[in-house]
């Protein structure tokens, strides 16, 4: 598929997905997400379980920024390393944001756990366009990516703060970057190997928002553990898989541009 074909469809996709997103009704934060069904305290940690559980994160995070910016992954070019630097600093940051949260969840806090969740998207997001749909185009999209997430976590506290909460871009800053990412590895080919670990780490997070519908269920069958907690495991695997993706994978052709792979791809 041309180069230009491909991003008019993700321009397209952008669009519907605004415009879609512009036609709800505002959505404010239900507060009933704040009460998590494991509120055991040990250690003298209140829920400690779900504060616990985002250990894996910082590892991630920290192993996956030492990875890339040491120059142990994979780049064709050394400035398509910035993405994933975006991504493992967000990881990491998240690890501390969601224990600062869930110690005493509320929608203040709540801001210190999506804040940093949104440096996960959009650098994972530039990376895709980078790799897949034009290189300019993923790089240079990734500050403006960042501003957005940033003001999307800014814009639903405002609104809540002023008594009529809207979380739609925040919404849309999440879900639709997974919308774009799941089509960008559907129909447009990498110029890099292990393409698999990426598929997976799609299917983690699919796990994780699954995990955090069934919270009380999971605890409720389970007494040990609730799906909350196992929502941070799994979108913590979701991640490393991505940092097993950048160990493994192989530039498919440094001679070749990106024009030309995708060509012969299709």
């Amino acid at each position: 598929m041309k180069e230009r074909y491909r991003i008019a469809i993700i321009a397209g996709i952008v669009v519907l997905l605004i415009v879609y997103a512009a036609s709800l009704a505002p959505i404010p934060q239900d507060l009933t997400y704040h009460d998590f069904a494991d509120q055991r305290t040990l250690f003298g940690i209140d829920t400690f379980m779900d504060v616990f559980s985002n250990l894996p994160f910082l590892f991630v995070g920290l192993t996956g920024l030492l990875l890339v910016l040491r120059g142990r992954a994979s780049f064709a070019t050394a400035s398509e390393r910035w993405p994933y630097v975006v991504l493992f600093f967000g990881v990491a940051a998240t690890s501390a944001g969601s224990a600062y949260y869930h110690l005493a969840p509320s929608n203040a806090r709540l801001v210190w756990d999506r804040l940093p969740m949104t440096f996960g998207f959009m650098g994972m997001l530039s990376a895709v366009l980078a790799e897949r749909v034009n290189r300019k185009l993923g790089l240079l999209s990734l500050p403006p990516l960042v501003a957005l997430g940033i003001t999307s976590v800014a814009y639903w506290n405002a609104t809540e703060i002023g008594g009529h909460g809207d979380l739609r871009p925040y919404l849309l800053v999440q879900f639709g970057s997974l919308i774009i990412l799941s089509i960008c590895l559907l129909f447009f080919p990498s110029r890099y190997t292990g393409q698999a670990w990426l598929a997976f780490a799609l299917f983690g997070y699919g796990l994780a928002k699954l995990l955090e519908l069934v919270d009380d269920q999971v605890f409720d069958a389970l007494s040990i553990v609730s799906g909350h907690t196992l929502k941070h495991l799994a979108a913590a695997a979701a991640s490393y898989c991505i940092l097993e993706m950048l160990k493994c994978r192989e530039v498919i052709s440094v001679q070749t541009s990106f024009r030309e792979t995708t060509a012969a791809a299709a």
